[in-house]
């Protein structure tokens, strides 16, 4: 016993010493992963940014890139038509999104698992529930895309199907391993998503029978941030909850590569970690995080192209040469999409009293113009051109969704409703 307890002794004293032995340190040494404060100050506040190429305002339909751009729509907020459902009592942590359909009917869901076909008057064309009773009380998280007459329906409680757009009746349901947690990609007759478990599945949208699935790095602890699925020709491109980059080949889920964006530290907390969604713009995706960093890598290779401090975990968007972008802290970022330098940073919460208490949720831009929402129920009007703010909208004191954008009416969520606004 004694002879254990010695050893154990010297093997304190000896990693002790390792520890404490700054001689062994290289002093060029560089720090890869060293934690950045947010920048909160403003840079060349007064050059002017001017937009000359839009795109229409249904850039929120089979947008394969997920890049909004600059929309040539101007809304004036004078009529309103809200679109009630029950209560979603997540709805403050969780991102959900309008699915729009070409004919300018929307689908959206309720607390209960409820879908929607709403028309472009606010009428409801049909309602369906295929959940269980238990399965309603779980109150489902639904994430929706579609193909053909099919529309396709992935779920929090690992639930996977298809429905008919034209009547809502069921064309099949199945269950997967894990609940999943991110947006719907279509590609080639096939729907691909993440689940929990860090697990990219690929199902076939005709008869719902998983053909391939790549395990990505997993965590015990679950991020609650719905993950990023962008495709483009025969790759899918795949963000997770630690913040790993993964390109596959759609047809049978080969990997092509793989990037990791944070070290091998964040295993411990990568429940805090919070990606934005990805765009891809000429060969580049580009995301952000609340981590203070923003990406552009290179969708062929999976290759760094640059990397700069910003603190979002909105979707940023791209127009012309610029990248635009909100940080947590209320600050517009116009960044050099190319190159990765900084343009402007100008404070667009300084108007806000208690600003510390206030989040920016998402924005579109259109016609020069930022339309950014806020965790309490605020639209803010913001001139691109000089970043002043030209108007607040008031909605209510609590969350609404980042704005949607079609057929010349903005959309905004909030937990239990939708609001039109043209």
């Amino acid at each position: 016993m004694s002879r254990i307890i010695l050893y154990f002794v010297i093997l304190l004293l000896l990693s002790s010493c390792g520890q404490n032995d700054k001689s062994l340190e290289n002093p060029n040494a560089k720090i890869l992963f060293e934690e950045i404060k947010p920048i909160q100050q403003q840079l060349n506040p007064n050059i002017q940014i001017n937009l000359s190429k839009f795109v229409k305002d249904n850039s929120f339909i089979n947008n394969f890139t997920n890049n909004n751009g600059n929309i040539n729509f101007e809304p004036t907020f004078e009529k309103k038509k809200i679109f009630k459902f029950s209560k979603i009592e997540q709805f403050n942590s969780i991102d959900t999104e309008i699915l729009f359909i070409n004919n300018n009917d929307f689908i959206y869901f309720d607390n209960k698992g409820t879908i929607f076909r709403i028309n472009e008057n606010f009428e409801t064309l049909w309602k369906v529930n295929h959940y269980t009773k238990k399965e309603r009380k779980l109150n489902p998280i639904l994430y929706f895309n579609y193909i053909d007459n099919r529309l396709l329906v992935i779920d929090t409680l690992s639930n996977i199907f298809s429905i008919n757009l034209d009547n809502g009746d069921l064309f099949w349901k199945k269950d997967s391993l894990s609940p999943f947690n991110s947006n719907v990609a279509i590609n080639a007759g096939k729907l691909i998503s993440i689940d929990f478990d860090n697990v990219i599945r690929c199902f076939s949208a005709i008869d719902g029978n998983e053909l391939w699935n790549f395990k990505t790095e997993n965590t015990f602890v679950k991020s609650q941030k719905k993950l990023s699925v962008i495709t483009k020709d025969d790759i899918v491109y795949s963000l997770n909850s630690l913040g790993d980059l993964t390109a596959l080949n759609v047809d049978d889920g080969s990997l092509v590569w793989q990037t990791p964006t944070q070290s091998n530290e964040i295993i411990l907390s990568a429940f805090s970690l919070k990606n934005s969604e990805m765009i891809l713009v000429n060969e580049t995706i580009f995301f952000s995080n609340n981590k203070n960093e923003l990406f552009s890598i290179d969708s062929r290779t999976g290759i760094l192209n640059w990397k700069q401090t910003l603190n979002s975990s909105l979707k940023p968007t791209i127009s012309e040469d610029y990248i635009f972008n909100i940080s947590e802290e209320g600050y517009l970022f116009v960044i050099d999409n190319k190159t990765g330098n900084i343009i402007r940073i100008t404070d667009i919460f300084s108007t806000f009293k208690k600003r510390e208490k206030i989040k920016p949720v998402g924005f579109v831009i259109a016609k020069n113009k930022i339309y950014l929402s806020t965790d309490n129920g605020r639209i803010l009007i913001i001139n691109l051109t000089n970043s002043e703010i030209e108007n607040v909208i008031k909605f209510n004191n609590e969350k609404i969704s980042r704005p949607f954008v079609n057929n010349a009416n903005i959309f905004l969520i909030k937990n239990n409703g939708i609001i039109r606004s043209n």
